[in-house]
């Protein structure tokens, strides 16, 4: 055999000058690449656990100990790197520390751990959009003191900002912190300057507390300490005083909001110096004085909300100089004076409202053609005079305009029909004409949701002819209200073709003539009212078939708007008018007090289940009292006062435990009142020109033997006394035939044992 046979017999063949061991090199091999990897996976479980601080790990396994989410568990493995754990973050420094822990809208729950003020490297928390409680640990904010971001807002954190005497390290140096944001809280005090956080936050950008119960004087010191603030928010708080001085020292501050306070005082001059400012937003407080005429000095202003205060004075007349203005809300103040025509070159304007002011004159003299931008415009309840301003039908961009509450004249122009995007118009309680021609126009506006005309139009004809109104007019109108006009004919049967009505309000007219059952076809109709109109004959039954109030789901399904501009109604027979920002806030009710309806209240009320107001008051309606008004387990105010019903009081009203006011003054009611639930705390002026009632709040004895006639009493009641003399005369029945059988068996054995 040869050299290369033996070789290849023992398994080595030859290459070139040298040979190899196949078999047993491969088995060599792989035990050497197992042991590598076996080394390698045991060193790369001891780099990523030397990459995770031990302290930190600790700090954060602690930290989900004691804050829970049933929503979304945090599920941070022990065994793994926790760097690498959800919302972690570390540095790259040799021991990894931990730098940003962010863990938003996670439904955390419990109390901010102390465990925190050990990741002594943290720059950024953002535990924001929880559920955390408590107080914040004393020294947080020093013990944090490489923080630069802190976002705790939207929690329910509680108690005073900890007072921070000493720096973790015993050092003077400053705070790195940029962005504080403990909005939407339930924290309060004072905001102190004595903390050396406060004193030390030189890098300071953005600070926001607002939505808390703090308490004192707006810390303006900090402009002091922090002068590189941008934004200052400290608005829905319990804040008093005067602003004090100080402000202007933030010459980079283009936020400052205070709104929803208790501030009182005039506006400092100081803050007419912050040339960087973008939003002044200082609303609802007790500010006094006049707007500086220096506010132009803020030419980047862009947002100016001083609403709700008790400013006076006139609009300076050079505030065309804040031609970047995008929202000016001066409403509810004395402001006194015109409307300053430089006021046009704020053509950036996207909401302007000067409402519930004293303004005057006419507005001729502002070229709305430049408001280009304009969405909505509210100069309601001032004293302006004059024809309406044609000119407001240039702000093609108009979705909302209210000019109700003023002293205008003249008529409605066609030329509204270039106001495309119109949804919201209120011309109420002013001086307009031709009621015909308004609705002729006006039906032309496609997108229409919000028609008020009320007070105007006095004593002219209410148009009835059913093609006033063409077939897609007033396509998607919710909300229609013409009333305290003194209106005169009979409720126009054009208003069947308007099926999204969802609120009518035709009330203080002259309206005569039947109800229309067809009322009670429209789809979304929620809320009607017809009082104080002169409408004669029988409540029609087809009213209670309003489909909206019949269900909470079809009440639920409809169309719920959000109005660009506020609704003022007063329902519930008060002076006051309550606001409401959107459609469906406006409780569900049926309004027809003072007309000269007749005859009895159908049984069909009780299918509106939704109702929660129905006043049928000064009226001239007889008979019962339905019991089947026991079934609007909805109802909050039932006012059937000033009628000629007759019978009791359902004693089954004591089950509609939402109903908070109930009025039958001046009837011909009889009986007991009932007691329990609610009818204990109505009052007794609620039961008087009843002199038959007894009972009940009134205190006094209701004669048993006193039988009340048939035709008086409640027919439920009385079906109820039917079924009790029927029960008690089975019962005697009963009682005489187990007596006889009993005495018939007993002298049947008795004579039997006798015989034997």
């Amino acid at each position: 055999m040869t050299n290369e046979g033996r070789f290849k017999a023992k398994g080595f063949v030859r290459t070139s000058s040298t040979t190899r061991p196949i078999q047993a090199l491969s088995f060599h091999m792989i035990g050497i690449l197992l042991q590598c990897v076996l080394f390698i996976s045991v060193l790369s479980i001891a780099v990523s656990e030397a990459l995770c601080n031990s302290q930190d790990r600790e700090s954060l396994l602690w930290f989900s100990g004691n804050v829970s989410s049933s929503v979304s568990p945090l599920n941070w493995n022990p065994s793994i790197d926790c760097c690498s754990w959800e919302g972690i973050t570390c540095d790259d420094s040799p021991d990894s520390h931990i730098t940003a822990i962010s863990l938003p809208f996670r439904a955390l729950y419990g109390k901010l751990p102390l465990s925190v003020l050990r990741l002594h490297h943290l720059s950024q928390l953002n535990l924001s959009h929880n559920r955390l409680s408590g107080h914040l640990p004393s020294g947080f904010l020093s013990a944090l003191d490489q923080l630069k971001v802190l976002d705790l807002s939207y929690n329910s954190l509680d108690g005073e900002l900890p007072v921070e005497q000493t720096f973790r390290n015993g050092s003077n140096r400053c705070f790195p912190i940029r962005i504080v944001d403990l909005s939407s809280n339930f924290l309060q005090g004072e905001i102190l300057p004595s903390s050396i956080f406060m004193q030390g936050t030189f890098d300071l950008i953005s600070f926001n507390v607002s939505k808390n119960s703090f308490t004192g004087s707006i810390p303006s010191f900090m402009c002091k300490s922090s002068p590189q603030l941008s934004k200052l928010d400290f608005s829905y708080n319990d804040f008093t005083g005067n602003i004090p001085q100080g402000l202007g020292r933030c010459l980079k501050l283009s936020v400052l909001q205070a709104g929803f306070n208790n501030i009182s005082g005039e506006i400092p001059s100081d803050i007419y110096n912050l040339s960087e400012l973008e939003q002044l937003f200082l609303p609802v407080n007790h500010l006094s004085g006049k707007i500086n005429d220096d506010i132009t000095h803020l030419t980047k202003l862009k947002s100016l909300e001083l609403y709700s205060n008790h400013l006076g004075g006139e609009i300076p007349m050079d505030i065309g100089q804040l031609s970047r203005l995008q929202s000016l809300q001066l409403h509810i103040n004395n402001i006194t004076g015109t409307v300053p025509p430089s006021l046009a070159n704020c053509t950036n304007l996207v909401k302007l409202n000067l409402r519930l002011n004293r303004l005057e004159g006419t507005l001729s003299e502002l070229d709305f053609s430049r408001f280009q931008s304009l969405s909505i415009l509210d100069l309601g309840n001032n004293s302006f005079s004059g024809d309406f301003p044609w000119r407001v039908h240039s702000c093609k961009s108009l979705s909302a305009m209210r000019f109700a509450s003023n002293k205008l004249t003249g008529q409605i122009s066609p030329h509204v029909l270039e106001l495309e995007s119109l949804s919201i118009l209120s011309l109420s309680d002013n001086k307009l004409m031709n009621i015909t021609g308004a609705l002729g126009i006006l039906q032309g506006c496609r997108n229409l949701s919000t028609l008020l005309i009320g007070k105007n139009f006095y004593n002219e004809t209410f148009p009835s002819d059913k093609d006033l109104i063409s077939s897609d007019g007033f396509p998607n109108l919710q909300i229609f209200a013409s009333g305290g006009s003194g209106l005169r004919g009979e409720i126009p049967a054009w208003l069947i073709k308007l099926k999204s009505l969802a609120v009518i309000d035709l009330s203080h007219n002259q309206l005569v003539g039947s109800i229309p059952g067809w009322l009670g076809t429209f789809p979304h109709l929620f809320y009607i009212d017809l009082s104080e109109n002169l409408l004669s004959g029988e409540l029609p039954k087809d009213l209670f078939q309003l489909k909206a109030l019949m269900s909470q789901k079809a009440y639920d399904a409809t169309e719920r708007n959000y109005l660009k501009l506020p609704v003022f109604v007063s329902p519930n027979n008060v002076t006051t008018h309550q606001q409401y920002n959107q459609l469906f806030s406006l409780p569900p009710g049926i309004y027809i007090r003072r007309n000269n309806l007749k005859g009895s209240i159908p049984i069909e009320v009780g299918q509106l289940k939704v109702l929660h107001v129905l006043e049928l008051s000064h009226n001239y309606l007889s008979g019962i009292i339905p019991h089947e008004l026991s079934k609007l387990t909805s109802l909050e105010r039932l006012d059937l006062s000033n009628n000629h019903l007759s019978g009791r009081i359902p004693w089954s009203l004591t089950s509609l435990h939402y109903m908070s006011y109930f009025n039958v003054v001046n009837n011909s009611l009889d009986g007991p009142i009932p007691t329990g639930s609610q009818f204990d705390t109505f009052p007794q002026a609620n039961f008087k020109g009843n002199p038959l009632l007894c009972g009940g709040i009134l205190l006094t004895s209701c004669k048993a033997s006193t039988k009340l006639p048939a035709t008086t009493t409640n027919k439920a009641d009385t079906e109820d006394e039917e079924e009790l003399k029927f029960i008690f005369i089975l019962g005697v029945a009963t009682g005489f035939f187990v007596s006889y059988c009993f005495y018939w068996c007993f002298f049947a054995r008795l004579d039997a044992f006798i015989s034997k």
